[in-house]
């Protein structure tokens, strides 16, 4: 019987026979475009910036680079860029695996990309591998393994490895060895985002260098237990529910899921983001003030209430998971931008005046249809005595509400000009859209 790791490596080896697609081409440069607009302002900051510290020795040499373009060794690029985008709450979202792929798969994948002097066409390619077969994984674990997991520390473990076996031609036996070994590395702890840590986007990070070890290691011949996935004791049953791995094979190469990505419109954790969403909507249809408001209540899926439902945010990071601070500034300011987690927003007495009187409750109906439908209901009673109610079907960004390429490039802009320039940020920008031009990254 042959091994779901070493079906995943055969579709691999088989798929660099066939030129990618122009559609599927298009959303893998949509990917990086977004990646490199998490990347940014994420990599001003902590932990990113601690990170630099702790690995100094290993930062000024190697052919990998970080954000700011110093040299780094494979590893420490991969671990620090997964880790910086992933902080800012702003990178992309694979809807039904409740998983956000770009920062470790991208981050492995650039990695190894510039060390090994890769073509934009074969780093395209890697992204595309690195994507399809993790967000596959990811979306037969689902939610059982979100109860207690974080799906991007332990999936993206795949994307990285899929992505680095990809970038380095490992040929089946290989690459499967690769993904084999990757399994074992899979972790990430939901407990470290339900309170004020910065281990969550380290989650990424780690993810970001077990794929590079993983991969380089099975190059060379290193082997890992082949059955680890579907095996008594393998991935699926230690970390979930038993799923259905051949429905997760099922059509594999037919239908790309890096083409059904959800690019975040709000710098916070996604399970608010239709609570943001609807409460901006509703507001506008009763035409009231943040000031008029009375009380809100959202009715959301559990993970809105369980992940993003810190009712007194003390911080920045606890803010990004509290849907109460989250609605209340969007209703107060208009947008949940990175100008939301700064202490003159945090402490603004409106703000934290109307968090209090937003209602959380679980919504059967809501919940019933997470994670394929991400929706929330709204009710707004106004000091007046108004009230209105609305139903948020899904979020902006999401497949079925996309962003364009230019509100892409609007969000990609506005992230990386205050750090890097409007020169440099417009000038990388055309260069990511020609990436399979690119003799060498």
């Amino acid at each position: 019987m042959t091994r779901v790791v070493e079906r995943f490596a055969a579709w691999a080896e088989a798929q660099r026979a066939r030129p990618l697609a122009p559609e599927v081409l298009h959303h893998a440069k949509r990917a990086v475009i977004d990646w490199h607009a998490a990347l940014f302002p994420g990599s001003v900051v902590p932990p990113a910036t601690l990170l630099e510290r702790a690995f100094a020795e290993e930062i000024g040499k190697g052919d990998a680079r970080l954000a700011d373009g110093r040299r780094a060794g494979v590893r420490t690029a991969a671990f620090i860029n997964g880790a910086a985008a992933h902080t800012a709450e702003v990178d992309d979202i694979f809807r039904d695996g409740i998983y956000h792929p770009g920062a470790p798969t991208i981050a492995a994948a650039l990695a190894l990309a510039q060390s090994h002097g890769a073509s934009g066409e074969a780093f395209l390619r890697a992204v595309v591998v690195g994507y399809e077969i993790s967000t596959r994984i990811a979306a037969a674990m689902a939610r059982a393994h979100y109860k207690y997991w974080h799906n991007t520390g332990t999936i993206g473990c795949f994307g990285a490895a899929a992505a680095a076996a990809e970038l380095l031609g490992l040929e089946r036996a290989r690459f499967a060895h690769a993904l084999a070994t990757v399994t074992t590395f899979a972790a990430g702890l939901q407990q470290a985002f339900r309170s004020d840590s910065m281990s969550k986007p380290m989650h990424a990070g780690r993810a970001a260098e077990a794929g590079v070890i993983a991969a380089l290691a099975a190059k060379e011949g290193v082997t890992g237990a082949l059955d680890i996935i579907e095996g008594d004791a393998g991935f699926g049953r230690a970390m979930g529910d038993g799923p259905d791995w051949e429905r997760a094979l099922a059509g594999l190469g037919g239908e790309f899921n890096i083409c059904r990505m959800t690019f975040k419109n709000h710098a916070c954790c996604g399970h608010a983001f239709a609570a943001i969403d609807g409460a901006l909507a509703l507001k506008e249809k009763m035409g009231v003030s943040a000031s008029e408001i009375a009380r809100v209540r959202v009715g959301g899926y559990r993970a809105t209430l369980e992940v993003a439902g810190i009712a007194e945010p003390a911080t920045a990071a606890e803010a990004r998971f509290s849907t109460p601070y989250l609605v209340a500034t969007a209703l107060t300011h208009g947008s949940v931008r990175l100008a939301a987690f700064e202490p003159p927003r945090l402490e603004d007495a409106g703000t934290r005046a109307l968090m209090r009187q937003v209602e959380l409750a679980l919504d059967p109906a809501v919940d019933a249809a997470f994670p394929a439908q991400r929706s929330a209901r709204i009710a707004i009673e106004a000091r007046d005595g108004r009230r209105g109610e609305h139903f948020q079907p899904t979020r902006k960004g999401d497949p079925d509400l996309p962003f364009s390429d230019a509100e892409l490039e609007g969000k990609y802009l506005e992230l990386a000009v205050p750090v890097i320039g409007e020169r440099e940020a417009r000038s990388l920008l055309g260069k990511l859209w020609k990436l399979e031009l690119q003799p060498r990254l």
